[in-house]
């Protein structure tokens, strides 16, 4: 597989505990198992359903009442139609693995979580990409996107929210998609992981898998649903994809962990607690954040419109990563190189942890760069 040469995950891995005030995380502020009860009003009520259980293997898609709780999430998917796996990225990686061939023409959009350019790549796919510009709003470009997929694409792969721009296609956006994805038979795959977390009300996207009948939505617990420890994640779409999937999924998994299973049920059953929680917590840090980058000379911005990052455009006389060591070094705060993401020149910086984390980042950040 040809990867970038310093990619996302190598950086965050490299850094992360050097740094003390870490602006460069995307997850929301994590729940602990007792806030987690607390909001879905269930007190100790836990140990009730733990300790009998038994530490074997649990079901191989997911439990029935895990996979009815995804489920709910969208507007027209039922239990037959979601597939659970370890993480949204295990559930994206099947995808890709099942309809991807070698020769097939797949179009991605970037910047966006690199699995969805490289492991088709790395099958022999023609892999075509779609750059998201800041002229644009960060929105994919309509018309170069029904030029790529002109001829034939197997598969179109998009990300929405998207990380790291914080740009968001609404609705009517998501259905000219749909549009172009259609002419030509393409399935498309929409990382939705930040969904639900959207800055406006309702907070909540339309999903691809209720928009389209090709349309396959993947997320997770880890992004919008602050439990990234549990490592669990789905994919939404067709049944017959569904099982296609399945078949795959033998090769790499059994089952996700009977705990896991269990209080990724709990979460979901009380979603809207949940995501109550994370939009009051992001909109808040959001607003924070804004006043920082009005007062900054040397630092512009889309506003994000969803998720958790944001894509900082910076002028300062050095590359992205030079900047980002230099910064951790210096004042020990963490944001993530554009050019981890193919996107030199700007700075991503997540605004979805706890609070005094950013009050106390955002000055030794402003400090650093009126000094570069």
């Amino acid at each position: 597989m040809r990867i970038a040469p310093f990619g996302v995950e190598q950086w965050m891995n490299a850094y992360e505990t050097r740094c003390t005030h870490n602006l460069a995380e995307t997850c929301v502020e994590s729940l602990t198992v007792a806030q987690l009860l607390d909001l879905a009003g269930r007190g100790d009520s836990l140990l009730e359903e733990l300790l009998p259980l038994r530490l074997t293997y649990g079901a191989i898609e997911g439990s029935d009442r895990l996979r009815s709780a995804v489920a709910a999430l969208y507007d027209h998917q039922a239990a037959g139609n979601v597939m659970i796996a370890h993480g949204g990225i295990g559930a994206n990686h099947l995808v890709h693995l099942t309809l991807v061939e070698p020769g097939d023409r797949v179009v991605s959009v970037l910047p966006t979580y690199q699995q969805h350019y490289s492991i088709p790549e790395s099958i022999g796919a023609d892999v075509r990409i779609l750059r998201l510009r800041e002229e644009n709003g960060w929105l994919p470009d309509l018309e170069e996107l029904a030029a790529l997929v002109h001829g034939g694409a197997k598969l179109v792969a998009i990300n929405n929210p998207n990380n790291p721009t914080g740009s968001l296609m609404d609705r009517a956006f998501l259905e000219e998609v749909v549009r172009v994805c259609d002419q030509v038979g393409a399935w498309l795959l929409c990382d939705e992981v930040y969904r639900g977390i959207d800055q406006a009300d309702p907070g909540t996207t339309a999903s691809v898998a209720d928009l389209y009948e090709r349309g396959i939505s993947t997320g997770s617990m880890s992004k919008a649903f602050s439990l990234a420890g549990l490592r669990l994640g789905w994919a939404v779409g067709p049944t017959s994809l569904i099982h296609e999937l399945s078949v795959h999924r033998d090769y790499s998994t059994i089952s996700v962990g009977l705990v896991d299973d269990l209080l990724a049920s709990i979460a979901l059953e009380n979603a809207s607690a949940i995501l109550d929680r994370n939009r009051a917590l992001t909109r808040a840090n959001l607003a924070t954040l804004s006043g920082w980058v009005e007062a900054q000379p040397r630092i512009g911005w889309i506003k994000p419109r969803g998720g958790t990052t944001a894509l900082l455009r910076h002028d300062l006389p050095m590359g992205s990563r030079e900047l980002c060591v230099r910064l951790i070094e210096e004042t020990g705060v963490m944001l993530t190189p554009g050019s981890a993401m193919s996107m030199e020149g700007y700075l991503r910086i997540g605004y979805a942890n706890n609070p005094a984390v950013l009050a106390a980042g955002l000055p030794l950040l402003g400090d650093f760069l009126a000094d570069a």
